[in-house]
């Protein structure tokens, strides 16, 4: 498909500082809350982020993982996966902005980063 920049989806329990982080750099960003999904499941979450190309970002290790491995094995593709540890936000929005530096979209499908 060749996609050069990440687009990110931010998870319910990321910080929205974040999302104003990295839109001042001016990347595509947004959040649960925007996109009018909150209270979803991560299921949910995660088939929203990848109906519309973007790269999930969530602090919900356990879940993810897992709904990665179902994808994984079930031949479905995403575009990716961010699990962020719990830091202040400009942390978060400082090491996102490393991927987007480093990483273009297609590098992104089907992986997992940790940050």
């Amino acid at each position: 498909m060749n996609r050069l920049f990440i687009e990110f989806y931010l998870d319910e329990d990321v910080s929205r500082l974040v999302a104003d982080l990295i839109r001042a750099r001016g990347f595509a960003i947004t959040t649960t809350q925007e996109a009018g999904q909150g209270g979803r499941s991560d299921e949910e979450q995660l088939n929203y982020a990848v109906g519309r190309g973007m790269t999930l970002v969530t602090h919900n290790r356990a879940d993810f993982e897992l709904l990665a491995s179902r994808y994984f094995n079930s031949g479905v593709k995403h575009y990716g996966i961010v699990i962020a540890v719990q830091r202040p936000a400009h942390e978060i929005a400082r090491r996102l902005l490393v991927i987007l530096d480093q990483v273009t979209a297609d590098e992104i499908e089907n992986q997992i980063r940790y940050v």
